[in-house]
């Protein structure tokens, strides 16, 4: 019998350490080959570790939320055969620690967050029905095997992940398994009688949250914004909107309000092309874009991200539709990659039907601008005769007040509010 050790790979270009956000195992338990070992996160991507051999866990390196650098040993492995250990790799922990305290936010930040499908996919195969929920698919004390994302969603859903069946390799729980299980019937276990709760419960901030708690505060410390709100009426849009949904193809996605307004924003960007930049304020440069490079704030079960749809200037309506919905789709999987989610020059967020009458939007550092489409709903609107009811939806922009005047800052919103409020404007060329 022989050691074997696990590295952490280079896990992108230019990475020299990463961020230890899970551990899918424990010293004792046995392991197989392609099975998840552990989650990491670098500036760039969430990546999970699976071992390349079958044996025993000894010793981990580095405990969650820890910063491990690149070649470092994070897992060691009782195998059978001689092993791939040398020397230096099985000498004790404190003689070469694997990991070093995580440091405090750089002032810099680093680029967004990005989500990366794992290295070692596991194989498709078909998923298992939903177990009985008074019969667990375990043993007592077994540990069900699950990335971050599945066992967020199974924690919102009430689901314990122990009485899920895995497809995966060595058991592991997909979204599928996850999928069939609530598919089966499968319900949260019914609610206790009320009682005072007198539980706190310690949640460590780390990975992908700390990744935007991280960006969020150099955005607000460094960033002297301002926000501007201007009412849309939304009604001509919306009618038109409905109308061309009716008469789509099969193949196209259906057209929300946002690609209506990348649209939009494409062409007041013709008119104020300083909004589409970057501002390396360290540098003192601003980098003043051609390219329209949106980014859309999403919502997933790890927490915010900011997929991008590229090129918006020479993409048509429904191919900004099927990119924003392909592009969501795969931020929701976790299988968005690094490149779509980063590269954006100006970001849209929404809250949907949740948003409310105004909100102030944090700049996407180091974008120089952000537009906020706010809750619509429908009404009194004085047309010069009457109180009328309209479909109405506020816009809250904020702007980098270094680079952007206000003056700009209201022309540019105010272009946006005339092409939603005359879609015909959307399709006239330039």
């Amino acid at each position: 019998m022989g050691v074997h050790v696990i590295k952490l790979p280079d896990v992108g270009e230019g990475v020299a350490e990463a961020e230890l956000v899970e551990w899918m195992v424990k010293p004792g338990d046995n392991v197989m080959e392609d099975q998840v070992l552990a989650a990491v996160m670098t500036d760039k991507a969430t990546v999970e570790i699976p071992s390349p051999v079958i044996g025993k866990v000894t010793w981990l390196g580095a405990k969650a939320g820890e910063i491990v650098a690149v070649g470092s040993p994070i897992v060691k492995l009782d195998v059978d055969g001689a092993g791939n250990a040398k020397d230096e790799d099985v000498a004790p922990a404190k003689e070469k620690p694997a990991a070093k305290a995580a440091p405090a936010p750089k002032a810099e930040p680093k680029p967004a967050p990005k989500v990366e499908a794992p290295k070692a996919a596991p194989k498709a195969v078909a998923a298992a029905p939903a177990a009985s929920a008074s019969k667990p698919p375990r043993k007592e004390g077994e540990k069900p095997l699950a990335s971050p994302a599945v066992r967020k969603r199974a924690a919102d859903a009430g689901v314990d992940l122990r009485r899920v069946p895995g497809t995966g390799p060595a058991g592991r729980i997909t979204h599928e398994d996850l999928d069939a299980y609530f598919d089966h019937g499968a319900a949260a276990p019914a609610g206790r009688a009320r009682a005072a709760d007198t539980s706190v419960k310690e949640i460590p901030v780390i990975g992908l949250r700390r990744k935007i708690a991280e960006k969020m505060a150099v955005s607000r410390s460094r960033i002297p914004d301002i926000v501007y709100v201007d009412e849309v009426d939304m009604t001509a849009l919306e009618d038109l909107r409905a109308k061309l949904n009716t008469e789509k193809k099969p193949d196209q996605a259906k057209l929300t309000v946002l690609p209506f307004l990348m649209r939009v924003m494409a062409k007041a960007i013709q008119d104020q092309p300083q909004v589409n930049s970057l501002f390396d304020d360290e540098a003192g440069v601003v980098k003043q874009y051609g390219g329209i490079h949106i980014g859309v704030a999403a919502q997933t079960d790890g927490g915010l991200v900011v997929p991008v749809v590229r090129h918006v200037e020479a993409r048509g309506l429904w191919e900004c539709a099927a990119e924003v919905a392909r592009l969501a789709d795969a931020a929701k999987k976790g299988s968005a990659t690094r490149e779509e989610l980063s590269g954006s020059t100006i970001t849209i967020t929404s809250l949907g039907a949740l948003g409310g009458i105004v909100t102030t939007p944090v700049i996407n550092h180091p974008e120089v601008a952000i537009v906020g489409v706010n809750k619509m709903q429908v009404r009194p609107h004085w047309d010069g005769t009457a109180f009328v009811p309209r479909r109405m939806m506020n816009l809250s922009c904020a702007f980098d007040h270094r680079i952007i005047d206000g003056w700009n800052a209201a022309v540019f919103v105010q272009r946006v509010k005339t092409l939603l409020e005359n879609p015909a404007m959307i399709f006239i060329e330039d």
